[in-house]
């Protein structure tokens, strides 16, 4: 018996590979997808009183599109210039999901920013305050204690029932305790203030002593003299640091640029110290497709990986905020 392929049969098969293909345009997998932006001048976002962008050139900021894959993305990675395909696992902190993500990665921004007018401030002879008021959680470690009850960018302010100023003073109050202890934290996390009870186990490297699985960084409170607001439009992380730190003393009358396109990236520290960051494939492209003069990336694995997909863009590579200074004060 022969099967008759009518019109109709054809078009309803048509539709349904229509409509296939485009459910696999929309519909999400369970990949995330690292996509270039391209660079953003960042005068317009920072406001320093009685401060003022420079005629000529500018400081530009890179950022990476951060979304979920869609299910031909995930099949076809090469659909986009420079993308990236990364599992959960490798995107969320252990123990978040994507809300909490979210919330880490603003947190991230506001204090890259206040550190940055911090360390531009300190660097134009200003007269900058920053006071440690706690242990900040800079990493939580997948398979251990912390994972669900800490946070990156919690503030640990109390260790049983002791104030913990210092990173130093969590550690001690960890270590006086026994393998297998409750521990109770007290965070702040934003503005919620916060117990977490988190029993410890032994430390793979000396079987005898107690953690939980963070890693610590100071907590500061920072003032500085001329206030600067900067406003990144929802843009999250601490990337784009180092290019807040460039502008805002630009701002504050210091030729930085010279007259150039200078893009830059990296997270700045207290200390000067530029750390280095995530997406530099992507953030390359995008200062490439920006058409700058040079990128500032920071030194090491990010100043490697940025070379590969430079394609004549200059690298800087640099490790602090005055080596960023010295290397755009004598670029030819």
């Amino acid at each position: 018996m022969k099967r008759i392929v009518t019109p109709g049969r054809l078009l309803a098969l048509g539709l349904i590979l229509i409509v296939a293909v485009a459910a696999a345009y929309v519909v999400p997998s369970d990949e995330y997808i690292f996509l270039p932006d391209p660079a953003h001048p960042v005068a317009p976002l920072v406001k320093v009183q009685g401060g003022h962008a420079p005629a000529k050139g500018a400081v530009y900021f890179v950022d990476v599109v951060v979304r979920k894959a869609t299910l031909l993305e995930k099949l076809f990675g090469g659909l986009h210039e420079g993308a990236d395909l990364y599992p959960a696992s490798a995107v969320n902190p252990p123990g978040t999901n994507d809300a909490q993500r979210r919330r880490i990665d603003l947190e991230d921004m506001h204090d890259s920013q206040q550190i940055a007018a911090a360390v531009a401030e300190k660097a134009a002879g200003k007269n900058v305050v920053m006071t440690q008021i706690g242990a900040k959680v800079e990493e939580v470690f997948g398979g251990l204690p912390a994972v669900g009850k800490l946070q990156p960018d919690d503030v640990i302010v109390d260790v049983n029932g002791h104030r913990t100023r210092t990173e130093q003073a969590v550690i001690k109050r960890v270590a006086m305790q026994k393998v297998g202890d409750v521990v109770a934290f007290t965070v702040r996390r934003g503005s919620k203030s916060l117990v977490e009870r988190i029993r410890t186990t032994a430390d793979p490297r000396k079987k005898t002593h107690p953690i939980v699985g963070v890693e610590l960084a100071p907590a500061l409170d920072i003032h500085v003299p001329i206030p600067v607001r900067i406003d990144a439009g929802g843009v999250g992380g601490p990337s784009a640091g180092l290019a807040f730190a460039l502008e805002v003393l630009e701002q504050l009358g210091r030729n930085v640029v010279h007259g150039k396109k200078i893009a830059a990236t990296g997270e700045i520290f207290a200390n000067g110290q530029v750390g280095p960051i995530g997406g530099v494939k992507q953030k390359t492209i995008g200062a490439r497709r920006a058409g700058v003069d040079a990128f500032l990336v920071p030194a090491g694995e990010n100043a490697r990986d940025a070379r590969r997909v430079a394609h004549g863009l200059r690298i800087i590579p640099v490790e602090t905020f005055p080596q960023a200074l010295h290397a755009l004060a004598t670029l030819r």
